[in-house]
């Protein structure tokens, strides 16, 4: 059987603003009916990187590629396979949702039906509101309109820019529930931003986590969260044996290290092991906490000098 082919990618992408580096060399690949997950602290260049992936921003460097083509100012065309949502969606509150659907749809280069927007609004649990002005929804109903209006010329890929924001409790149950359907029932490629590191754990097949515009980690969600090995912060005294850490056997299963602190990933019956060892080569302990949960591991990879707080 031939390898599946990436439906999207992203070779070496950069963007610089002047002297900050927003994005640093981000390469990935998303594979056809997968919910790709993109991790990151705000400012990490999520937003960025999506908007070079639609041509919104021209690349420093890099290549993106869209069913195997590469995607560039002359082959605009490759856009008819992907809707998407960046930041918020923007609607015409003075229009009813009919309206501002209809109106999206003459834009696009396709002839779009009425049973496709009636489709469309179906899909995303918005028939019976289509009249009512946009101004009268809530933020979950925006959201989902947005959706409606990435989806009405039927696209194969869909990238939404963190599509959980400002909304309730109930209103990110039906944004992952809906992600999830398109992803399932409707065979659609979706690649979805997000903080909110539980709902991606949740929905997300494969994830690719960000820092500093930079590539951290990238793998599915069951391997790197495997509950056979555990996250174990190890906080010692001093950093005094720090440097004995680093080149011992111990060294391959460091995640991150700051003076004087460490985050191993290890199998939870090798951490008495790891004690001992740290003792005997003169360490004073003072700390050992564990946890394997995604919100963990994404705080082990990013917590550095500038965020020690893990903040996001």
């Amino acid at each position: 059987m031939a390898p599946l082919e990436p439906i999207i990618s992203a070779q070496d992408l950069s963007k610089r603003f002047k002297d900050f580096q927003a994005v640093d060399n981000l390469s990935f690949s998303i594979f056809p009916g997968e919910v790709y997950g993109f991790l990151g602290q705000n400012g990490a260049g999520k937003s960025t990187t999506m908007r070079m992936l639609l041509g919104l921003i021209r690349p420093t460097g890099g290549r993106v590629f869209i069913k195997g083509s590469e995607f560039n100012n002359q082959c605009r065309h490759l856009l008819q396979h992907v809707g998407a949502i960046i930041e918020k969606p923007d609607v015409y509150g003075y229009l009813s949702g009919w309206d501002n659907l209809r109106m999206f749809a003459a834009l696009s280069d396709t002839n779009i039906s009425n049973s496709r927007l009636h489709e469309v609004l179906e899909l995303v649990g918005l028939r019976g509101r289509e009249k009512d002005k946009v101004r009268a929804y809530s933020q979950g109903m925006k959201q989902r309109l947005g959706i409606a209006i990435a989806l009405v010329h039927n696209p194969e890929i869909l990238i939404l820019d963190e599509p959980t924001n400002g909304l309730d409790p109930q209103g990110i149950a039906e944004m992952r529930n809906l992600i999830i359907h398109l992803s399932k029932d409707q065979g659609k490629t979706v690649m979805v931003s997000s903080h909110l590191l539980h709902e991606i754990e949740q929905i997300a097949t494969r994830m690719l986590i960000i820092h500093k515009g930079r590539r951290v980690t990238e793998g599915r969600v069951a391997d790197l969260l495997d509950p056979k090995e555990t996250l174990f912060d190890v906080k010692l005294r001093d950093h005094s044996v720090d440097d004995v850490v680093l080149s011992s056997s111990w060294a391959s299963s460091i995640v991150t290290h700051q003076p004087g602190a460490f985050t191993f990933k290890l199998h939870p019956q090798k951490m008495p092991e790891l004690n001992t060892w740290l003792v005997n080569h003169g360490a004073e302990v003072m700390e050992i906490r564990s946890g394997h949960s995604l919100e963990a591991y994404f705080l082990s990879l990013t917590n550095d000098a500038a965020n020690p707080a893990g903040v996001i």
